[in-house]
């Protein structure tokens, strides 16, 4: 390999995924150093992440166009791992969606993010001249639908979506007819009925909770609790590790799915605005890699994967200000959880290996 291509890297987007590993591991042991169940996580979210720059390393050394001869046995690999956690996978707050394999367990379902994104990029890439044939629209959703049927199974509907957004950003960054996109919406609005019936019983208590909150106060509490945690922070904040409601325990889940909260809460909303331009910036900088990327199969790849970061931002931020339902969707690389950072570190990697081979010369 020639050296010279890791003088292409983002020097930019390096430093911005740096940054917001180091605000994570800080907002995550304020709010876990005092929780006995919780304790450690900040430890342990530096080893994930180390472990995760070590594999975003390896495969920005590899020439990201071999993955496109790589993409069936992938997803076959993808495939039997979201299998397997039905037979073998341990059972968490009534859902089935881990692995152990001793000294860790791991979500296939977070795994399957990037590798659906190189597939899709790959099938999407390989017909780009039959871009706007029906066929090519009803192939990729047909490869995207069976691991989302097996993930809305565990069940764990957030991970779902987080890949229907991802396909359809993908497709239409690809350039299909946007009427077909159309009538396929329509046809997914008149699925919704379906939908309902087919949802485990938490998933639609915690959309009619989100529609009427008033209609069960002991399972709104916590979306209170958040509330009351960002209101109360104003625009400085309370301090590093003197919020009241993480560090009282009033805010539970608070290192993972309302981290957005403890922020807010501890160091206002100047904290808060810091934390979105570094994601701003890194969104940018990944569309940026888009943009000169020389060939389509890596601009999809790079589309793909902003679209996956930009889809679970909106949704934890909004679940944290109740404007959207809760889904356990963590804020990327701000959230407390192994099986999340590492593929989205992993996923930079290959976004900074498509830099480092482009064509183009900025100046």
């Amino acid at each position: 390999m020639n050296r010279r291509i890791w003088y292409n890297i983002d020097p930019i987007l390096f430093v911005a995924v740096l940054v917001l590993l180091a605000y994570g591991v800080l907002m995550i042991y304020s709010a876990s150093h005092d929780v006995e169940r919780i304790k450690g996580s900040a430890v342990r979210q530096v080893i994930w992440a180390m472990v995760g720059a070590m594999l975003g390393l390896i495969i920005a050394a590899i020439d990201y166009r071999l993955l496109d001869a790589f993409a069936i046995p992938l997803y076959v690999i993808i495939l039997l791992l979201l299998l397997a956690v039905f037979i073998i996978g341990q059972i968490t707050f009534g859902a089935q969606r881990s692995i152990d394999l001793g000294f860790v367990s791991i979500q296939p379902s977070e795994f399957s993010k990037p590798v659906l994104i190189i597939v899709l990029a790959a099938f999407l890439a390989r017909r780009e001249d039959k871009i706007n044939r029906p066929d090519t629209l009803f192939l990729s959703l047909a490869l995207f639908a069976v691991p989302i049927l097996l993930i809305y199974l565990e069940p764990d509907l957030g991970t779902a979506l987080v890949l229907a957004f991802v396909w359809g950003v993908m497709i239409f960054a690809a350039g299909i007819n946007v009427i077909y996109l159309g009538l396929l919406a329509g046809g997914i609005i008149g699925a919704v009925p379906l939908l309902w019936v087919t949802m485990h019983d938490y998933m639609r208590q915690r959309i009619l909770i989100f529609l009427n909150p008033e209609s069960d106060p002991q399972a709104v509490y916590n979306i209170k609790q958040a509330l009351y945690a960002i209101g109360s922070g104003g625009w400085l904040g309370k301090g590093y590790m003197k919020g009241t409601q993480s560090q009282l325990g009033f805010l539970l889940v608070q290192h993972t799915d309302f981290i957005f909260s403890v922020i807010c809460e501890e160091l206002g909303m100047l904290g808060a605005f810091v934390l979105l331009a570094l994601l701003a910036v890194l969104l940018w900088r990944i569309l940026r890699v888009a943009k000169m990327a020389r060939d389509t199969f890596g601009r999809l790849i790079c589309t793909g994967v902003a679209a996956w970061l930009f889809f679970q931002i909106g949704v934890n931020i909004g679940m944290n200000l109740k404007v959207m339902p809760v889904t356990g969707i963590p804020l990327p690389f701000i959230s407390y959880g192994g099986s999340s950072l590492v593929p989205m570190l992993a996923s930079l990697g290959l976004v900074q290996g498509i830099l480092m081979r482009h064509r183009k010369i900025e100046f």
